[in-house]
């Protein structure tokens, strides 16, 4: 079952509460209790979470960079798809060529700092140092869709490359929950 102490980000003063339904999903998507959750980010449209925010320090104190984290695994499927078809590699070569959309990268990352320091400075912690690379690679690379796209659904029309992945993957929601919802629902495959 989830940990208390990581529901609300590792349990310190003043951060959101979660509701403890939305937890024990988030821990059937991720098969494991989720660390430094702070809030549900965004829902997928069956209605369960599908991005949450995480403390940028876990409850030891340990950086924690990733801020939005994806966590349907029928999303993260898609998504990696989308990665093992070289669309990454075709995003970093357009960044290099492509100013205003290397100064778009670069507003979403400061956009995604800008809320984790925020987070941070919610939780009562000292921001992660500056030369912490933000998430996905930003501001120069793109090295992972994943977090790109959590932090578009968390954060809309902020992640360029976020939006361009969004838009190429399926309704991974269409065939209903990723995961049961309720205590009498067999599991998915079952």
């Amino acid at each position: 079952m989830v940990d208390p102490a990581d529901t609300a980000a590792g349990g310190r003063e003043g951060a959101p509460e979660v509701d403890p339904a939305d937890a024990a999903v988030v821990e059937r998507q991720l098969g494991r209790p989720p660390r430094g959750l702070r809030a549900v980010a965004h829902r997928c449209p069956c209605g369960l979470p599908d991005v949450v925010e995480t403390s940028p320090r876990l409850a030891d104190g340990s950086p924690f960079p990733t801020l939005f984290y994806l966590t349907c695994p029928r999303a993260a499927s898609a998504i990696g798809t989308l990665e093992s078809s070289g669309l990454m590699k075709r995003m970093q070569a357009r960044l290099a060529e492509d100013p205003a959309l290397a100064e778009a990268y670069a507003k979403a990352h400061a956009a995604y700092v800008e809320r984790r320091d925020q987070a941070a400075a919610e939780d009562g912690l000292e921001p992660l140092p500056r030369d912490m690379q933000s998430a996905g690679g930003m501001p120069d690379r793109v090295k992972c869709l994943h977090a790109l796209v959590g932090h578009e659904l968390a954060m809309p029309g902020t992640n360029p490359f976020g939006r361009e992945a969004l838009d190429a993957l399926p309704e991974w929601w269409s065939d209903g929950p990723c995961v049961p919802t309720g205590p009498d629902e067999p599991e998915e495959g079952a």
